[in-house]
């Protein structure tokens, strides 16, 4: 069984900055690629960053480019989210899953809120 808890959300002003983490138990963590998605409410599930496994790929959405780094640390089985300068339009539930590096991940975490409102 393979759990993925993710920590980190919150609510943040306009401009901020909060860093989303993302703890995997129950296989090894290198054996996936790691991707963090997002949902509004009212729109559907967005790909937000993908890590390979061994950290040498990544992909982020055109809308976070230059603001969100996805990043991950095989020691801790955990990955990262950073997320810098956030708009009203980030807040989102944000969900961190495991798979292969496209199509429909494995595993899922429970989400976590990200708010961003003055």
């Amino acid at each position: 069984q393979v759990q993925l808890v993710e920590s980190g959300g919150g609510l943040v002003r306009p401009g901020g900055s909060l860093r989303l983490s993302c703890v995997v138990s129950g296989r090894t963590f290198t054996s996936y690629a790691m991707r963090w998605f997002r949902q509004a409410p009212g729109k559907e599930r967005e790909s937000v960053a993908t890590m390979s496994w061994s950290g040498g790929t990544t992909y982020v959405a055109d809308s976070v480019k230059g603001r969100f780094t996805i990043s991950r640390d095989n020691a801790k089985n955990t990955v990262y989210l950073q997320m810098n300068s956030l708009k009203p339009e980030d807040t989102a539930v944000y969900y961190c899953a495991a798979g292969t590096i496209s199509g429909r991940p494995d595993y899922w975490g429970q989400g976590t809120q990200v708010t961003v409102s003055s």
